[in-house]
C-alpha cells in the first residue's frame, strides 16, 4: 500500500486578470516567483464591488468567469451575494446561502467536516471522501476539493458568486454542475477593518473581526479571526448532554505586495478548527429491533417528536477537525496581456465518532474515523487581448491529492443480548445465538469453537483506505466582438485524471463470516427445514415423544416421510436456506480487498469540454445570450464499508477461489461525469427594476449517485440525469429608501436512464432531493436618521421550496437474493415516499448604523420555526428502521460591531 500512497508533491498553475501598466521585462521573474506563489482570481475587483443595499446592484462586479465584468454585462447565469447581504442576513454557515440563491441547495449531514452543495438539481454526497464533488468549491481562486462548514464566519468575505451550469473551460477541475467562488477582501493600503460580537438563544456567542493596512508604500496586510460558540440545540436525555454545539475558531493573514507598477502578489495563510458535538439524528419508523433496545433497557426518541430536539445516545459524538493552507497569488501586466500563477497547498484532518445505533442502548461501540487530506494545485493563466475586438484566455491547472482514511466500526456491550433478541424474533423461538454457536462449531468438528463469539463486545471492522489523485488540464476561451454589441464566444478544455487506491480492511465479526449456504451446515439446514416442516402441521419438533409418535402413527408415517424427503431435498438449496432470515444481521462481512489478482486499484480517464456563446447587447439596457457548453467530472471511488466488485469481477473472484465469504456485487467506482447544457438568458436594467432570466436544458451522462445503505455507500452510475428549468432573479426600487427582490428556480428533473440503480431500474422516475419550486422574497429598507448620517436598515427575506421526496428508496427494505441481486424493492420505494420536505423560511434583521461606526442589530432565522427533516436514512444495525436529520430550529440574537 505504501507505494500507492507515496509520490504526492508537484506543481499546480493557473492564469487571468488585466491592469494596465507595466512593461515585459520582469517576466523572467514572474516565471521564477510563479513555482512558489500563486495568486487568486476573486482578487481583481474587490474596490469595484458595490453594496446592493446602497447602490445599483447591477454595478457588482463578477470575477469567477476569470474576467471582471459586472453582473449585468457577464454572459452566464451567475448569482452573487454581498458582504454586506452576508452581514445583514446573519449568514452563519454556507449552509444558510441557500435562502438567498433559490438554485443552491446545501446540506451539512454525518459531521461538522462535510458539506454537501448541489445546484440545480445536480450534486453528490460529501460523506464519502472518494467523492469529488459536482460543484465547484473555490476561495480566493483555490480549488477546495472537500469542506468543511464554517466558510460564512469569515468577517472579510467580499462576495459569494454562485455560478450554475458546466464551468469545465475556465476552471480545471471538476465543474461539471456549477462553482461557488467566495472572494475575500484583499488587504488595502488604508488602515480600517471592523470587530463584530453577536449573542443569541442556546448562549450563542460570535466575536470575529479584520484590521487591515500598509506596512509600507507597496506592502500592505489584513488579519482576520473568530470565535464561534453554541450550546447544543438537542438534548441528549440519555447522556445528560447537548448536541447540534458550535465550538470553532479560525484566523486567516493575508499580505499584498503591490510595486504599482502591474506587478501584485497576495499571500494569504489560514487555520481553523472545529471541536463540538454533532449531527444530532431521530428515529422516524420504528421496528422489531426497536423493540428490543426497549427490551434492553435503551431507549429512542418516538417518531412523534422527532422535532422536539430530544434524542437518546450512550455516549457523545464529537467532530475533530483541523484545516489550514497556504496559497500565493502573482499577477503581472505585461500591456497587453496579463499573467496570474495561483499556488497553493492545503491540510485537513478530521477525527469523528459517532454513537451510529443512535439509541442509549450500546449496540455499536464505536464509530470512528481518522480523514488526512493533503491537497496541493497550480494555476497558471493569461489574459489578452489582440485589437479591439479579440480578447481570450489560456491557462492550465494541475491538481495532486492524498487521502488517508481509517475507520473503526465495533459491536457494543449489548450487541450480543440485542442480537440474541433479534434472532429469537427471526426464529420464532426455535434459535438464540448461543444455539447457533453450538451448531456451526458441531457442524465443523468443535461444538465449543465459536462459543461466546458471536456479536461479541469489541469485533467489527477495520478500515483503512488510501487514494492518490493527479490531474492536470489546459483550457482556453476566446471572445470576438464581430459587430458592436454583438460577441461570440468559443471555449475549450482537456483534462486528464488518474486515481490509484487501495484497501486494507478487515472484520473479525465471526457470525458475519459465516457462510450460510456452506455443504458443512447442510445437516443443520436440513435439521431446521425438517423443524418448521414440523410445526406446519402441528408438531413441536423439540418434544421427541410427540415427533416419534407423528413418525411411527400409520395415519402420519407417509407425511413424516415427505416432510424428510422435503428437508433433505432443499438443504442445499439457497433459495430455500432456512437461515436466511439472519443475514441482515451480518452486519460487518469479510471485505474483499483492493488491488487483487482481478481488480485493478488504477483508474485513468481523460475528456474534452467546450463552451459557445452568443452575446447580443439588444439595446443598452438589455442584454440576451444563448450558449452551449459541457463540462467533466472525474471518476469518483467508493471508499465505504460497501465498496465491493462488479457482477463480473466477483464471478471471476469465485473462479479463481479468491472471493471471501459472503462476498456479494456492487460497486467500487463510478465512471466520470460529463455535463451538457442548453442554456438561453436575458439580464435587463431599467434603473429602479432589472430582471434576469434563465431558461435551460441541462444533462449529465453517468451521473455519480451515492446512497448510504445504513452501513457503507452504494456508489452507482445514473445513464442519464436530466433537467429542465427557469431561473429568475429581479430587484426593484420603487422608492429610494426600500430595495425589493425577487428570485425563483422551476425545475423538471428526470432519470431519463438509471438501470442499475440500488433499487433496481429507475428510468423515467423523478430524482429525489430536488424540489420542482424554489422561492426567495426579499426586502431592504435603509432609512436616513437625523443629520448625522445615522441609518436604519431593515433586512428581511422568506425563502420558499415546494415539497420534494428526500430519496428514491431506501437500501435495507430492498430484498435481494443470496448472492446480492435485488429481487423486490417496492417495500423500499413505499417506505421512501412517506417522506417528504418543503420548506418555509423566513429569516430578518434591523441594524441601527451610526455614521461613527457603530451598528446595533437585532436578527432572527427561521422565525416561523419551520421544522423539516433534511434527509433520511436505514437504522444503522436496526433493519427496518429509519432514521433522519432534522432541521435547526428559530435562532435569534443581538449584534454589535465597529467599523474602524
Amino acid at each position: 500500500m505504501q507505494d500507492v500512497l507515496a509520490g504526492i508533491g508537484a506543481r499546480e498553475s493557473r492564469i487571468f486578470f488585466f491592469r494596465r501598466g507595466a512593461g515585459r521585462a520582469g517576466l523572467v521573474s514572474l516565471a521564477a516567483a510563479g513555482a512558489v506563489l500563486s495568486w487568486a482570481p476573486g482578487a481583481l475587483a474587490q474596490d469595484g464591488t458595490t453594496d446592493t443595499a446602497d447602490g445599483d446592484a447591477n454595478a457588482i462586479i463578477v470575477t469567477a468567469t476569470k474576467r471582471e465584468q459586472t453582473l449585468q454585462d457577464v454572459p452566464v447565469a451567475v448569482s452573487v451575494t454581498t458582504g454586506a447581504t452576508i452581514e445583514r442576513a446573519q449568514i452563519r454557515d454556507i449552509k444558510d446561502l441557500q435562502s438567498l440563491v433559490p438554485s443552491l441547495r446545501v446540506n451539512q449531514l454525518q459531521s461538522s467536516a462535510n458539506t454537501n452543495f448541489y445546484i440545480r438539481g445536480f450534486g453528490n454526497g460529501a460523506n464519502n471522501a472518494g467523492i469529488e464533488p459536482s460543484v465547484g468549491l473555490f476561495i480566493d481562486g483555490v480549488y477546495r476539493s472537500r469542506s468543511a462548514s464554517m466558510i460564512g464566519d469569515f468577517p472579510d468575505v467580499e462576495r459569494i458568486e454562485v455560478l450554475r451550469g458546466p464551468q469545465s473551460t475556465l476552471f480545471g477541475k471538476n465543474a461539471s454542475a456549477g462553482v461557488i467562488s467566495i472572494v475575500t477582501r484583499k488587504p488595502q493600503f488604508d488602515f480600517g477593518g471592523n470587530v463584530e460580537a453577536s449573542y443569541g438563544n442556546y448562549d450563542a456567542r460570535v466575536i470575529k473581526g479584520v484590521v487591515t493596512g500598509p506596512l509600507s508604500d507597496t506592502v500592505a496586510f489584513s488579519l482576520a479571526g473568530g470565535i464561534n460558540k453554541r450550546d447544543g440545540i438537542v438534548r441528549d436525555l440519555a447522556t445528560g448532554e447537548r448536541t447540534n454545539a458550535r465550538n470553532r475558531w479560525f484566523g486567516r493573514g493575508q499580505l499584498l505586495l503591490d510595486n504599482h507598477q502591474g506587478l501584485q502578489v497576495r499571500l494569504i495563510g489560514d487555520y481553523s478548527k472545529i471541536d463540538e458535538n454533532c449531527c444530532a439524528v431521530v428515529n422516524l419508523r420504528q421496528a422489531a429491533p426497536t423493540a428490543a433496545i426497549f427490551a434492553l433497557g435503551g431507549a429512542v426518541n418516538q417518531p412523534g417528536q422527532k422535532y422536539d430536539n430530544v434524542v437518546y445516545n450512550n455516549f457523545e459524538s464529537s467532530n475533530r477537525i483541523e484545516n489550514w493552507g497556504v496559497s500565493g497569488q502573482v499577477d503581472y501586466d505585461l500591456g497587453g496581456a496579463a499573467l496570474t500563477s495561483i499556488t497553493a497547498y492545503r491540510r485537513t484532518n478530521a477525527l469523528t465518532n459517532q454513537d451510529s445505533d443512535f439509541s442509549s442502548a450500546d449496540l455499536l461501540g464505536r464509530n470512528w474515523q481518522d480523514l488526512r487530506i493533503r491537497t496541493f494545485t497550480q494555476e497558471l493563466r493569461a489574459n489578452f487581448s489582440i485589437g479591439e475586438r479579440i480578447t481570450g484566455l489560456i491557462g492550465g491547472f494541475y491538481f495532486n491529492e492524498k487521502i488517508d482514511q481509517n475507520n473503526q466500526v465495533l459491536w457494543g456491550n449489548q450487541a450480543r443480548p440485542y442480537a440474541n433478541l433479534l434472532v429469537q424474533g427471526l426464529s420464532g423461538g426455535a434459535l438464540s445465538v448461543p444455539a447457533l454457536e453450538t451448531a456451526f462449531g458441531a457442524s465443523e468438528g468443535n461444538p465449543a469453537k465459536y462459543a461466546g463469539q458471536f456479536f461479541r463486545a469489541g469485533t467489527g471492522l477495520t478500515e483503512a483506505y488510501a487514494v492518490k489523485d493527479e490531474a492536470w488540464s489546459v483550457f482556453g476561451q476566446l471572445d470576438f466582438k464581430v459587430a458592436p454589441g454583438l460577441t461570440v464566444t468559443g471555449g475549450l478544455n482537456y483534462t486528464h485524471d488518474t486515481k490509484r487506491y487501495a484497501t486494507n480492511t478487515t472484520s473479525n465479526d465471526a457470525f458475519a463470516a459465516i457462510d450460510f449456504d456452506s455443504p458443512r451446515y447442510a445437516g443443520f439446514r436440513q435439521q431446521l427445514l425438517l423443524g418448521g416442516a414440523l410445526r406446519s402441521v402441528g408438531v413441536n419438533p423439540t418434544n421427541t415423544a410427540q415427533v416419534l409418535a407423528f413418525a411411527t402413527s400409520p395415519a402420519t408415517a407417509p407425511i413424516y416421510r415427505q416432510l424428510v424427503a422435503f428437508a433433505a431435498g432443499n438443504a442445499n438449496n439457497p433459495a430455500a436456506n432456512p437461515l436466511n432470515g439472519l443475514r441482515k444481521l451480518q452486519y460487518f462481512p469479510p471485505f474483499m480487498n483492493v488491488p487483487n489478482a482481478v481488480e485493478s486499484n488504477r483508474l485513468s480517464d481523460g475528456d474534452v469540454s467546450y463552451t459557445a456563446r452568443i452575446a447580443w447587447d439588444v439595446t443598452p439596457t438589455v442584454n440576451m445570450y444563448a450558449a452551449w457548453a459541457t463540462g467533466y467530472k472525474a471518476a469518483s471511488i467508493n471508499l465505504s464499508r460497501d465498496s465491493r466488485p462488479t457482477p463480473a469481477d466477483l464471478v471471476a473472484l469465485r473462479a479463481q477461489g479468491l472471493a471471501v465469504n459472503n462476498l456479494t456485487a456492487g460497486s467500487r467506482y463510478a465512471d466520470p461525469e460529463d455535463a451538457t447544457v442548453y442554456e438561453l438568458g436575458l439580464k435587463g436594467n431599467w434603473g429602479i427594476v432589472s430582471a434576469n432570466v434563465a431558461v435551460f436544458k441541462q444533462t449529465i451522462r453517468n451521473f455519480q449517485s451515492n446512497i448510504f445503505t445504513g452501513s457503507g455507500f452504494f456508489l452507482a452510475n445514473a445513464g442519464k440525469q436530466s433537467a429542465f428549468g427557469i431561473e429568475f432573479e429581479g430587484s426593484a426600487k420603487p422608492v429610494e429608501p426600500l430595495t425589493l427582490t425577487m428570485s425563483w428556480t422551476y425545475l423538471k428533473p428526470r432519470f431519463d436512464r438509471f438501470q442499475l440503480s440500488a433499487f433496481g431500474d429507475l428510468s423515467g422516475t423523478t430524482p429525489a432531493g430536488v424540489s420542482p419550486l424554489s422561492v426567495t422574497f426579499g426586502a431592504e429598507l435603509v432609512q436616513p436618521v437625523g443629520t448625522r448620517g445615522d441609518r436604519v436598515i431593515l433586512h428581511g427575506d422568506y425563502h420558499y421550496e415546494a415539497q420534494f421526496q428526500l430519496v428514491e428508496g431506501l437500501p435495507g427494505l430492498v430484498v435481494t437474493d443470496t448472492q446480492g441481486r435485488v429481487v423486490d424493492v417496492s417495500a423500499a420505494l413505499a417506505a421512501a415516499r412517506e417522506f417528504k420536505q418543503d420548506i418555509n423560511d423566513v429569516n430578518a434583521s434591523l441594524t441601527y448604523a451610526m455614521a461613527n461606526g457603530l451598528e446595533l442589530s437585532v436578527w432572527g432565522r427561521n422565525l416561523l420555526n419551520d421544522r423539516t427533516i433534511l434527509q433520511i436514512f436505514d437504522s444503522p444495525a436496526q433493519p427496518g428502521s429509519i432514521s433522519g436529520y432534522p432541521n435547526q430550529p428559530r435562532t435569534y440574537g443581538v449584534a454589535a460591531r465597529m467599523r474602524f
